[in-house]
């Protein structure tokens, strides 16, 4: 059977191209239904990657976060029809000390091998996880990058001391709301306090404990342990002034993606005894898990349909190009392409 896949071919620009899939005993045959853009999928389109990353990268299908209906399984794992997320890691070997997502030998689609823009993604029972039913598809499209922010604040969890009385979380874009969000619901007991650039922003962490623009924090804040959910140009400011309000002996979660090297001060990361945990991508535990507290606690659902942006049907290439542009110009929320092929 032929596939379509939609690759990007060079900066802001899309090709069709057809690829052969087969039918066999291992595989399941997903249909995708709903898309969500991610800035590692606007970097590529915009070409906001190094010149050899693109050469070496492209022409691949972009998409790292989405969902779909199952139209084959041989394996009787899932009944056409059902509703799942995918997971974009692709590990290749197990080892009892490194996760999945941070193995050197494990592929991650849209990153190196075709993502998700294609009209059928044929893939192995265990990168598929069932979806609730009744759940908001354009909630669940981006379960993705909601993983990562529970399988970062997993591994904080066993990293931090046990005093979490208060924890800071700077960034009030969509990894900063969610992260945040994630920490009280699974946290209730922690105050969470976040820090941003914008206050109508801010004014959307109605769940938190409290909020401050980055230039207004009070001489007087301090916090146990912090995420820092800025990234990009942004990030060396948000890890500094992190060190500065943490106490001593601190954990500092580092989730934002520069493409630049973050100068920071590394003799109060020595003089306060600091841990630093970086975080990227997540496994198929983390999905699991987090699909589990979906169903335990809807209203994280609920919280999460506000970050919800531009929907956009598609049903020709140039509505894929169309969506990215548009998604290029959002404020905050996550632009979602609804599949129409």
């Amino acid at each position: 059977m032929l596939n379509a896949v939609y690759q990007l071919k060079r900066p802001r620009q899309f090709e069709l191209v057809f690829k052969d899939i087969s039918f066999d005993e291992e595989h399941i045959i997903v249909r995708p239904t709903h898309l969500s853009i991610c800035n590692a999928d606007q970097r590529y389109y915009q070409g906001n990657r190094p010149e050899e990353v693109l050469k070496q990268k492209l022409p691949m299908a972009l998409i790292h976060e989405a969902i779909g209906r199952i139209i084959y399984d041989p394996t009787g794992e899932f009944a056409v029809g059902d509703y799942v997320v995918m997971i974009p890691n692709l590990p290749s070997e197990e080892d009892e000390v490194i996760a999945e997502n941070y193995l050197r030998s494990s592929k991650f689609r849209a990153s190196g091998t075709d993502g998700f823009l294609q009209e059928y993604v044929v893939t192995v029972p265990d990168r598929l996880v069932r979806l609730p039913e009744g759940i908001n598809l354009t909630v669940a499209a981006f379960t993705e990058i909601v993983s990562v922010s529970y399988h970062a604040i997993d591994r904080f969890m066993k990293t931090a001391h046990s005093r979490r009385n208060v924890i800071g979380v700077w960034g009030d874009g969509n990894l900063g709301y969610i992260t945040s969000l994630l920490l009280k619901s699974r946290y209730p007991e922690i105050e969470v306090y976040v820090m941003g650039l914008n206050e109508s922003k801010l004014n959307d962490f109605t769940f938190a404990d409290g909020t401050y623009l980055v230039n207004e924090i009070p001489a007087d804040f301090h916090m146990d342990h912090a995420f820092e959910c800025v990234g990009g140009n942004g990030a060396p400011r948000a890890i500094n002034q992190i060190i500065d309000y943490i106490n001593p002996e601190g954990t500092i979660g580092i989730l934002g993606v520069t493409e630049d090297l973050a100068p920071i001060n590394t003799r109060m990361v020595l003089e306060k005894g600091l841990r630093i945990v970086g975080s990227s991508r997540s496994g198929r535990e983390d999905f699991v898990n987090l699909v589990e507290l979906y169903k335990d606690k809807p209203a994280v659902v609920d919280y999460l349909e506000n970050i919800v942006g531009e929907q956009i049907t598609v049903r020709e290439i140039r509505d894929i190009a169309r969506a990215f542009e548009k998604d290029i110009h959002k404020l905050i929320g996550k632009t979602i392409m609804i599949w129409d092929k």
